[in-house]
């Protein structure tokens, strides 16, 4: 498959979003192991292009080029994740990704195609395989594991991302009693959850975790079924192995006793086609990853009105 056909055929890929299908794009970095992305956050694949590195760049950073008139860094993926760089190799591929608000590119060895994958056939890798926090689900296509790599760690790797509260917004949580209220963080990468718990913590608020949709939906049936008052807001992640956000999102609103819940869906994915999709499935809000003081504002505008 071509770059300009990978392309053409995005949009409807991206349709298969909201109903717990994903479509990967499969690549490589060196050996025969399949890696793969979230076709929803590749906005061009391209032959590797002529690159400027200044010194003092991070090592896993293979420089950056000019992409539509915006210098955007290029990640080195093989070193990131634990293969001989590719920085060096000319026949490679960038795949231009935009992730949070930002966009970068992966360099890459090569890229296969496409292929769809149900949330169930997606699961948290083993300890055993040892891809470590660099990867946050696997799967198997026609008969081979397929790594899909935790983009999160490796820019969190790279470049420190602000946590803080502004003073403003930390009075704001000061000022209001949240200390009874929980907050469940539904997260697949162990960066995000780490960010998303230290956030509340610093307003006092307590949180559940979740690594997936379904471990989310179980924890909040059984607090449901034991009586617990449960959590006052879920903030859950899109891409997820298992159940993904949106599905979480429509179960949450399908069952009598859940459906008062307050939903945040908080992604790296972005763009209008989400922000429709978000409406579509009944969250209250949907935050681009990371933006510490607009996340906290939300949360603290939401857990007030789940009080009235």
């Amino acid at each position: 498959m071509t770059s300009t056909a990978l392309l053409d055929s995005v949009e409807s890929h991206t349709r298969l979003a909201g109903h717990n299908r994903v479509a990967m794009l499969l690549f490589r970095l060196g050996d025969r192991q399949l890696f793969g992305i979230n076709v929803f956050k590749v906005r061009e694949v391209l032959r590797k292009p002529q690159m400027e590195k200044l010194p003092g760049m991070h090592a896993w950073l293979a420089g950056s080029f000019d992409y539509r008139g915006k210098t955007i860094p290029v990640i080195d993926l093989a070193a990131a994740m634990g293969y001989p760089p590719l920085a060096g190799v000319d026949a490679t591929h960038v795949i231009v990704t935009e992730f949070s608000r930002s966009m970068q590119g992966f360099l890459v060895s090569d890229f296969q195609r496409i292929v769809h994958c149900t949330g169930e056939s997606l699961e948290a890798p083993a300890v055993t395989l040892g891809f470590g926090s660099r990867v946050n689900a696997v799967s198997r296509i026609d008969g081979q594991l397929m790594a899909v790599v935790d983009v999160e760690h490796v820019l969190a790797s790279i470049e420190e991302v602000a946590t803080e509260l502004s003073p403003h917004i930390q009075q704001q949580a000061e000022q209001r009693p949240l200390a009874r209220r929980r907050i469940m963080v539904v997260d697949d990468s162990t960066v995000a959850r780490q960010r998303l718990v230290s956030l509340f913590k610093r307003m006092n608020v307590e949180c559940i975790i979740a690594q997936d949709g379904r471990e989310a939906l179980e924890q909040l049936t059984n607090m449901m079924e034991g009586g617990d008052e449960g959590v006052a807001l879920v903030i859950s992640d899109i891409e997820m192995p298992r159940l993904d956000g949106y599905a979480l999102t429509r179960a949450i609103r399908d069952t009598p006793a859940l459906r008062q819940l307050k939903v945040v869906l908080h992604s790296s994915l972005s763009g209008v086609f989400n922000e429709a999709l978000v409406r579509e499935v009944g969250a209250d809000r949907f935050i681009a990853k990371f933006q510490p003081d607009l996340l906290a504002k939300t949360v603290l505008d939401l857990m007030e009105l789940s009080t009235n």
